[in-house]
């Protein structure tokens, strides 16, 4: 079978490994990315680079963008130089980002107003998952396109799960994630309160890692923060921009996401503390500072 074109859009912490899988596995491959020294270590193993999103997709079967927020998705996509401007009719676009529902919606009118068809693919896991093609991918959309798509994700995953119409991806990420924050969100306050109580926090953070409470992500964390260790796998300030996305989400279906409210306050001001280009398990900080166990 003949291996499609696959444009990449976004060589950031998870764009970069997932490009490397791509190449791995065979396919024809171009990428764009807004800061052109990112793709100099794949120009070296002979993947093309274009200087612009629209150059990006001229002979592009299926179109992977992986980008921070529905800003830059916004930006990648539309426009004069953007990839709907020089996308092929027939070529499926595949959305990987975690966007606001609301945005990846309009993404999928403005595809078939170019014959073309979104699905929806964004991922759990972080860095380290994209580089060695672990991410499990939440699709939303066609069944014919989720069995296009299929063949070109599952070497950058551990699963690919087709959970409904175009939104569905998008809606369950957003789901995952607030739970997610929560759980740092909360996990951060109960380490500042060990640390300020004095408990012994090797002996304590055992116990609460191994019980009921001990979530993957906790677990995670502990090891982050009491390290400590922010060099970025998933950035805080993306963090933030989930939770806010999630929020306004479940609103819109008459959901108030009041523990997301409360993550997202502490997100929000580690931000403002300088936070927000660290890993997600700098929200710690702010709570240290204020207690003053730093």
């Amino acid at each position: 079978m003949t291996s499609p074109h696959i444009a990449l859009l976004g060589l950031g912490i998870m764009g970069g490994g997932m490009a490397r899988r791509l190449t791995r596995a065979g396919f024809p491959l171009t990428v764009y990315n807004r800061n052109p020294a990112r793709a100099e270590p794949l120009a070296s193993d002979g993947v093309r680079v274009a200087a612009t999103a629209r150059e990006a997709v001229t002979a592009a079967d299926i179109i992977v963008s992986m980008v921070a927020d529905d800003t830059a998705s916004r930006s990648v996509w539309t426009g004069e130089q953007g990839a709907l401007a020089g996308v092929r009719p027939g070529a499926l676009l595949v959305e990987c980002s975690t966007l606001s529902v609301t945005w990846v919606r309009a993404l999928a009118e403005l595809a078939a107003e170019r014959g073309c068809e979104l699905v929806d693919a964004p991922v759990t896991g972080s860095k380290q998952a994209a580089a060695e093609g672990e991410l499990n991918f939440f699709v939303g959309g066609s069944a014919d396109a989720f069995a296009r798509v299929r063949r070109v994700l599952e070497p950058m995953s551990r699963s690919v799960n087709h959970l409904g119409p175009t939104g569905s991806g998008a809606a369950v990420k957003l789901m995952n994630n607030v739970m997610c924050g929560v759980h740092v969100a909360a996990f951060a306050e109960a380490l500042a309160w060990l640390e300020r109580d004095g408990i012994d926090p090797a002996r304590a953070l055992a116990l609460l890692t191994d019980g009921a409470a001990g979530s993957p992500i906790v677990k995670l964390m502990a090891v982050r923060m009491t390290t400590p260790d922010y060099s970025p796998n998933f950035y805080l300030r993306l963090m933030a921009k989930d939770l806010g996305y999630a929020i306004e989400t479940a609103a819109s279906h008459g959901v108030p996401l009041k523990t997301g409210l409360a993550a997202l306050e502490q997100f929000r001001r580690a931000i403002a503390e300088g936070h927000g280009d660290e890993d997600m398990a700098a929200v710690v900080e702010p709570l240290r500072q204020r207690l003053g166990v730093t």
